[in-house]
């Protein structure tokens, strides 16, 4: 007898179809579960593991009522902010993400984000969709070169160590701060500032890739965007809590930020709309994994973290407190 699965969101078509080959699993027709849905659809079904995404708040009062018959909890994202892992711990429930399978998708859309943002391109097009029938003198409508300039990463990981990698295509300098120095190997020539605000007057674009919680809570703010050389361009593709939206609303108004390229935000999806009306932001409704390849990979990753468990096994990608 096939195990059986609740799923709390719709999949790709190919991991849909591997869920329907290996699993006995009623799906939410064309919508997301809500959390007592998911808890009424574990409970009704007898189900032997969960598969959600980021979507659903997986909280210590919603993992407080998951059924004892539930092996695995697996999230289909790299992100986990979502879970209680401790709670989840504290009734043995094992829980787990997608490392690795969005690299490199979010290191391309951060540079979308980059050249978006630098070039100008939500004016341009904003320009071309309105008919253009003007030309514009060789002063008008500049944007800001991307090519040889200095990018400053706060976090490289795996995803930053993709972006310094196609920064060096561009003929950048890559400068970085992490918790860690990285081995010298793994550097690849990127230079290494000891905290934050040391490197910060050295970016002329900045492109954020650390992970959320308590620690980074709002790191850029009034003083560190005023760290940022006048001009700089700010990127972020990791978490909207990194960020202190009125400080960078500010810091863009003024003109002390060239421009915005931004992939998250401090609430989702009902973010900020004052970021809209600003003219120089590119802004984009969190798709840094959206392609076919990667939410592909990162379903068939969930599954597989599923089926090790179910299989006996320990979870492939397991969150640790």
């Amino acid at each position: 007898m096939k195990p059986r699965l609740i799923v709390s969101r719709q999949m790709p078509a190919a991991v849909a179809e591997r869920i329907r080959a290996e699993f006995n699993c009623p799906w939410p027709e064309g919508r997301d579960m809500t959390a007592d849905e998911v808890i009424a659809a574990l409970s009704e079904h007898k189900a032997d593991a969960l598969m959600l995404t980021s979507h659903l708040k997986f909280g210590a009062d919603v993992i407080a009522r998951i059924p004892a018959h539930v092996r695995i909890a697996a999230t289909c994202s790299v992100g986990y902010e979502h879970i209680d892992v401790p709670a989840a711990h504290a009734r043995a429930l094992p829980v787990s993400n997608t490392p690795d399978v969005l690299t490199e998708c979010t290191a391309d859309l951060t540079f979308l984000l980059i050249l978006g943002a630098s070039r100008r391109a939500h004016e341009y097009e904003s320009i071309m969709r309105a008919g253009w029938r003007r030309g514009f003198g060789l002063g008008e409508m500049l944007g800001s070169r991307v090519w040889g300039k200095r990018l400053g990463i706060l976090g490289l990981g795996r995803i930053g160590q993709a972006v310094a990698a196609r920064a060096r295509g561009f003929g950048m300098q890559v400068l970085y701060h992490n918790t860690r120095r990285l081995p010298e190997d793994q550097e690849h020539g990127a230079t290494y500032y000891p905290s934050l605000e040391a490197m910060l007057p050295h970016c002329d674009i900045l492109s954020l890739h650390a992970p959320g919680g308590a620690r980074t809570a709002r790191i850029m703010n009034g003083a560190t965007f005023g760290l940022l050389p006048r001009g700089a361009v700010f990127v972020n593709a990791s978490r909207g809590g990194l960020v202190d939206e009125d400080a960078l609303i500010a810091a863009l108004e003024s003109g002390h930020l060239f421009a915005a390229g931004l992939d998250v935000f401090h609430n989702e999806p009902a973010f900020d709309e004052r970021l809209a009306k600003l003219p120089n932001t590119f802004l984009l409704p969190h798709m840094g994994s959206a392609t076919v390849e990667t939410r592909t990979a990162m379903g068939m990753r969930a599954l597989d973290n599923i089926a090790a468990v179910l299989s006996g096994k320990p979870p492939i990608d397991p969150l640790w407190t």
